[in-house]
């Protein structure tokens, strides 16, 4: 049973040897893996000298990080987490236990603040904005879309298309799960606040944003009933709210005198009925991609183990 430990970093000298020490100690039998984005400090060196694979991604941004290691990294099971030591390394061993007991392909490491710090107002306030709109899309089977430590199965890891650039490659990581109607679960582990010196990445406002626009995306893209039949609803409605004065005016006297808004209410009632067969054909096409994805998840073999957590911890995992 191969156990890898995917830690993506960007300038994270200050926490990442902290980082390599705790989840060594907690899975010994582990590797460890650091791909760093551009760091500018001595990153790379501190994760060498704590005895992890070093490689590098040039193209900066989180979701290009993640979609290397997915592509380079072949392991049976992925421990995904920070290089900023903010999450609890004691919870992987449970949190790898509970997936393959269960036969799950994705838990989800569910944030337990233990510093006033640790979980700024403004992030807590997105996260549970941001969850809550995937939820009423996609259907809610987790409570922190946006939590950097997760464990995944192989079989979700080389399903996973990985499209995304940034921080938003958490909200795609929970589509695809939802998408794929996979088996997740959510575990709750503590959430520390950030070492003295160690600089957080996150921008609420240019991030949420980001992060908005591409579960907008993301619906578009699963969900083009939804989405185009919506706006087809709304240019209809805009289009009879148009015409219906015109229409009384017509009643009364015969005539048409506003020809313009006439116009225009056609032309935006056109757009409606073609915003209609888009969602149409687009959720055919949808359906195929899925087909796909889905044989891709399948095309791999499902490890199926019953283990406990002291086995996870040796390193000492038997096939049952």
């Amino acid at each position: 049973m191969r156990i890898a430990v995917l830690i993506p970093c960007f300038n994270e000298e200050v926490a990442i040897q902290h980082v390599l020490r705790d989840f060594h100690n907690v899975l010994p039998g582990a590797q460890l893996y650091v791909y760093d984005n551009n760091s500018r400090d001595r990153t790379v060196a501190w994760a060498r000298a704590g005895g992890a694979i070093v490689r590098s991604e040039t193209m900066q941004g989180k979701g290009h990080v993640i979609r290397r290691m997915f592509s380079d990294v072949e392991a049976d099971v992925y421990v995904l987490v920070d290089g900023d030591n903010t999450y609890q390394a004691a919870a992987a061993p449970h949190m790898i236990e509970m997936l393959l007991t269960q036969s799950l392909d994705m838990v989800v490491g569910r944030r337990v603040a233990v510093a006033s710090g640790a979980y700024r107002p403004g992030h807590r306030l997105g996260n549970r904005l941001l969850t809550g709109v995937v939820a009423a899309v996609f259907g809610r089977r987790t409570n922190d879309m946006l939590s950097g430590y997760r464990v995944f199965s192989r079989r979700f890891v080389k399903s996973f298309p990985a499209l995304s650039r940034g921080f938003e490659i958490e909200t795609e990581l929970t589509v695809h799960a939802l998408e794929l109607r996979l088996p997740i679960a959510d575990f709750d582990t503590d959430y520390f606040d950030r070492m003295p010196g160690s600089q957080s990445k996150l921008s609420t406002v240019k991030d949420g944003v980001r992060i908005l626009a591409t579960i907008a995306a993301l619906i578009k893209e699963e969900r083009p009933m939804q989405f185009f039949g919506l706006a087809s609803v709304l240019l209809a409605l805009l289009s009879l709210g148009l015409i219906y004065p015109v229409f009384l005016d017509y009643l009364r006297t015969g005539l048409v005198p506003r020809f313009p808004t006439a116009i225009l209410s056609a032309a935006i009632m056109i757009a409606a009925i073609l915003s209609l067969f888009c969602g149409l054909i687009l959720d055919s096409v949808t359906h195929g991609r899925r087909e796909i994805k889905r044989l891709a998840y399948l095309a791999q073999q499902s490890v199926a183990i019953g283990t406990r957590v002291d086995e996870v911890r040796s390193g000492v995992l038997t096939v049952s």
